[in-house]
Formats: C-alpha cells, structure tokens, sequence
C-alpha cells in the first residue's frame, strides 16, 4: 500500500463524488454537488490538485476531459487508518482498539462483532497457511 499525500477535508469532498460515482467531468462533478454548488473554478481546482497528488488520473473523451479514481476508497482509508494508529497510537492496533473498547458509544453487540471478525480473519489466515505448506 502506498503512502498517499493527506488530503484535506474539502479535497476528500471532491474525491468521494469520484469514488461514488466513477469517471466523471468537471461538469458533472459539479452537478452532483449538494446545494449551494461550488463554482465550476472551485471544483476544477481541486480536482487538478487531487490530480497532481495521484488521486486522479485523467483522459480526453471526445471534446472534454474526464477523470477517474486512480486510488480506490479502499485503499485510502487502510492508509489514512495506518497514518492515526502511527501518529496518535504508536503504531499499536492494542491501543486504538482499546480507545474503542472504553469510549461508551461501542455497544456490546459490536464488540462482539469485532471479536467475530478478527476470529474469522485468523481461521482465513491458518488455512491459507496450511495450504501453502501442503503445496510447498
């Protein structure tokens, strides 16, 4: 996974209409901001510095120019996560976990979600394992 220059909250904005929607123009970028809409320069903007750090990419389409997600949603999120548990939790999944398991807004059926979830990611991890050493 790479390390992605931070966007800032208004680029994310942008970004999020080209990661729902796809390929998109300036234009009809525009056009699917909420109200008031930006001014086409605005969005423009933003969208040639999302561009400019990788986020975008972009191609001719007959008279206009179209851009498209060159990072996936995915994929930025597990970096941008990896970038707070490094800097606010030192580097230590205990630890955010942890902030998660005190604050009293995590209900216990979630928790046990999460338990559930690590559990089935160890079990997919050990029999790919075994399967590896079979083959090998």
């Amino acid at each position: 996974m790479a390390n992605f220059q931070k966007l800032t909250e208004k680029e994310e904005e942008v970004m999020t209409l080209f990661w729902n929607n796809g390929t998109l123009a300036i234009r009809d970028a525009v056009a699917l901001c909420p109200e008031p809409r930006p001014h086409f320069n605005t969005v423009s903007t933003y969208v040639h510095i999302l561009e400019k750090k990788g986020y975008l990419t972009r191609e001719k389409a007959g008279n206009s120019l179209v851009y498209s997600p060159a990072v996936g949603l995915e994929e930025y999120r597990k970096s941008t996560m990896k970038g707070v548990i490094r800097r606010f939790f030192d580097n230590s999944y205990m630890k955010i976990v942890s902030t998660f398991v005190n604050d009293d807004n995590i209900s216990v059926d979630e928790l046990k979600e999460l338990i559930r979830m690590v559990e089935k990611n160890k079990q997919s991890e050990q029999n790919t394992d075994s399967v590896t050493d079979k083959n090998s």
